[in-house]
């Protein structure tokens, strides 16, 4: 991917970075050998973003022809606003308090040079404020409150114009530089660019991972052979969004949480994503699930959105034993079977410290829920996940807090029960065009929608084991497919 930095004079950057070209605002604006390259990656280092200056169009034009500028207009925007800097200093309080205790000074200026400060106990700060404000050369001004006691806030953003780059800092912002243009160029392995590129957000160490490592591998792979380069990322990498075409999530979602944010952030740089923040915010929520599952008639155990005032209704609607569970948790964590009304009662005062709207449901014993796999509407695999041994989820949580695990069958989707499959595309529709798993049970020759996953588990030799190699390649098909037609101005969303 050609790397273009953008200045208002080029001698405001009198460094040389290997394969970097470094071109004047003026030139990159009326060029046309500019405006017919593709796949750049530009960063843009003009003294002002203010609105119709030259960094502004710079930015402007980029986005227009399909280059991958950084800053976003998006973030020229954010950090003009004083709604959107109050918001990150009570995002960031904790870590703006700790960080900046020892200062004694009421005022304070932090430099940020690609997420760096000289000072390696800045570095946190200066990440955090890299990463939500995706500028290469930024100045934070800090302020302390008047009253005794008080807090250090975030008073603005800014640009630091290439010029104004202190002298004692120029050796470390080259190096900066160059370490950031490099590090992105050296994981393509490839002899020839690839025509997009992939990001997979994946965290090894999170236990509930949607997919294994040596499923990553297998997409990768499998991306690879269709022509798109693919780089593993991690939650740092937020800054980065911008050089990719795609951004496939492969963590555990939570709406609040960085994942929600990567979603977010990769679909306003125009990027194909999924899990879609949309996705995550229908799929997170199990009150909004009963809620459209009624309303659109699909078959779902009977019921009830738990209030404070239809509590006493529960035990006369659904019968005991039945299922409570709170709204936004996954895993089988925060779902409990209830089997009279004290224990009814002692649970739903629990729930309600968290939520104000619970879920209570009929219980169906079932020794096994369906999982059918769909992606972009079409069912890709179908499993029997059986129940732990002697409990009545497929996922028992001991009190040594270790998780133990029904056994799993994969069989090809045409010889699951037809209506099965078809409740579950009919139920995932609702949701999306994205990557789902949902979970239906069978009982009485009938089956019941139990929920939509929005990143459903793919691990190797579990869910692969019928189309193996075939399962991710048909996954990255839709990646593909899904940029080409955003590349030509076809919208899927």
């Amino acid at each position: 991917m050609p790397i273009l930095i953008v200045v208002n004079n080029v001698k405001e950057w009198p460094f040389q970075t290997p394969g970097v070209e470094v071109v004047d605002a003026w030139s990159y604006l009326t060029r046309p050998e500019y405006g017919t390259m593709r796949a750049v990656k530009l960063f843009n280092l003009c003294r002002s973003y203010r609105y119709q200056t030259a960094g502004y169009y710079v930015t402007l034009l980029a986005t227009a022809r399909g280059h991958k500028p950084l800053p976003a207009i998006t973030t020229i925007q954010d950090m003009k606003s004083q709604t959107m800097v109050r918001f990150v200093s009570d995002d960031l309080d904790d870590l703006i308090q700790q960080t900046l205790a020892p200062i004694q000074s009421n005022e304070f200026t932090l430099s940020v040079y690609f997420g760096r400060n000289l000072a390696r106990r800045y570095d946190r700060l200066c990440l955090h404020l890299f990463n939500l404000f995706q500028a290469p050369l930024l100045r934070a001004e800090f302020a302390r409150g008047s009253a005794p006691n008080a807090g250090w806030q975030l008073k603005s953003l800014s640009p630091i114009p290439v010029g104004e780059i202190p002298v004692q800092h120029q050796s470390f912002v080259i190096r900066e530089a160059t370490e950031y243009f490099a590090g992105r160029r050296a994981s393509v392995r490839k002899r020839t660019p690839p025509k997009y590129d992939l990001a997979i957000l994946y965290n090894p160490n999170d236990e509930l991972a949607p997919s294994d490592k040596k499923a990553i591998d297998r997409f990768v792979k499998a991306a690879g052979r269709l022509g798109l380069g693919t780089e593993v990322i991690g939650r740092d990498d937020y800054a980065r969004l911008a050089e990719f075409d795609a951004l496939f999530i492969r963590e555990t979602t939570q709406v609040n949480h960085h994942t929600y944010r990567f979603a977010r952030r990769g679909a306003t740089e125009g990027l194909v994503v999924i899990d879609d923040a949309e996705s995550i915010l229908k799929c997170a929520n199990k009150v909004y699930m009963a809620e459209v599952m009624a309303r659109c008639k699909v078959s779902v155990p009977r019921t009830l959105i738990v209030h404070s005032d239809n509590v006493d209704e529960i035990g006369r609607t659904l019968g005991f034993p039945c299922v409570l569970k709170q709204p936004d948790t996954a895993f089988s964590q925060g779902v409990v079977k209830v089997d009279d009304e004290q224990s009814l009662a002692e649970r739903v005062e629990e729930f309600f410290a968290r939520s104000e709207l619970l879920i209570a449901q009929e219980f169906l014993p079932t020794t096994f829920d369906w999982r059918i796999g769909i992606c972009d509407g079409q069912p890709l695999y179908a499993c029997k996940y059986h129940m732990a041994s002697g409990h009545w989820q497929i996922v028992k949580n001991d009190h040594q807090g270790l998780r133990h695990y029904g056994r799993c069958e994969t069989m090809p989707v045409e010889i699951a029960p037809r209506h099965v499959v078809r409740a579950a595309r009919k139920a995932a529709g609702l949701i999306g065009n994205g990557l789902y798993g949902v979970d239906v049970k069978q009982t009485n020759g009938h089956c019941f929608v139990i929920e939509v996953n929005d990143n459903p588990n793919i691990d190797a030799g579990v869910e692969d084991k019928v189309l193996k190699q075939d399962l991710y390649r048909r996954i990255m098909e839709v990646f593909l497919r899904r940029i080409e037609r955003r590349k030509a101005g076809i919208d899927d969303s």
